[in-house]
């Protein structure tokens, strides 16, 4: 008997109408929540499905642009990653949370990224604008901050380049998008200027018809453009005649070296001496 007591105390009467109560504020609440929470899964689903074309439209675009391998996968993932944020606070809107403390949350975090970060988030825009307006691509020669070299690779955040000493250069990508960009090779072909000197009693005639029929024969010069000959400088002791001659971009210095040797070989069959 004292044991049934016990149970008999524990026991909570159940008040019929409080249970009413219950039933009729939820009911209320569905009848206040319900709808929205309907339209958020139908704008949720909705939002999934257009989200999914946007990516496949932001693939087309890239591949009809040919957007830089590097930077299609971010534009891809900033679009898809931003229009579900959006889609998520849209949903939040309707479902009536206040957005308020993310808003807050959000400014304060960006803030502080942005101050954690200036340099790193400088050079991440600058490589994103270099992939895509192209200023250089890989396998030009430029000169930049002081160096010459062949760009090898373009990353986000640097670029490297490879000079003619075999050095490799990484130069962040907020100097080549803010200083001035010296691309050699975008051309295609280059102009070579060679000088020679000579006394007077060699007849400049002479020398500029073996010199112009020289570039004609070489096969590392270009006859488009024309090249063009003629006396530069006078001098007390002899006149200097410079040549411009266009050849091709890549291996500059080779063909530079190679026409230098050349022409004195040229000159020197011709019986035309070079004043020291």
């Amino acid at each position: 008997m004292p044991f049934q007591h016990i149970l008999c105390a524990a026991e909570i009467p159940i008040n019929e109408r409080h249970v009413e109560k219950l039933y009729d504020k939820a009911y209320d609440w569905l009848l206040a929540i319900g709808p929205r929470i309907v339209i958020a899964i139908i704008i949720l689903f909705l939002g999934i499905w257009l989200i999914r074309l946007a990516k496949r439209r932001v693939n087309r675009v890239a591949a009809k642009k040919k957007v830089h391998s590097t930077v299609a996968p971010f534009l891809e993932g900033l679009v898809y990653t931003s229009l579900y944020v959006l889609l998520g606070f849209f949903i939040m809107q309707i479902l009536g949370i206040q957005l308020t403390m993310f808003a807050a949350l959000l400014a304060a975090f960006g803030a502080a990224a942005g101050l954690a970060l200036s340099g790193t988030l400088q050079n991440f825009a600058s490589g994103v604008l270099i992939l895509l307006l192209k200023p250089f691509k890989p396998g030009d020669n430029i000169i930049a901050q002081g160096q010459e070299g062949t760009v090898g690779t373009i990353q986000i955040f640097y670029t490297i380049i490879t000079t003619a000493d075999n050095r490799t250069v990484i130069m962040p990508n907020s100097k080549l998008s803010n200083e001035v960009i010296i691309n050699i090779t975008q051309r295609g072909v280059r102009r070579l200027d060679v000088s020679f000197k000579f006394n007077y009693d060699q007849p400049i005639e002479k020398v500029k018809a073996v010199l112009a029929q020289a570039f004609v024969d070489y096969k590392e010069t270009l006859n488009d453009p024309q090249a063009r000959v003629g006396v530069s400088a006078m001098d007390q002791d002899g006149y200097t005649i410079t040549c411009n001659v266009w050849v091709q971009a890549h291996g500059f210095e080779d063909v530079r070296l190679l026409i230098n040797e050349k022409l004195i070989e040229t000159l020197q069959k011709a019986g035309i001496k070079i004043t020291h």
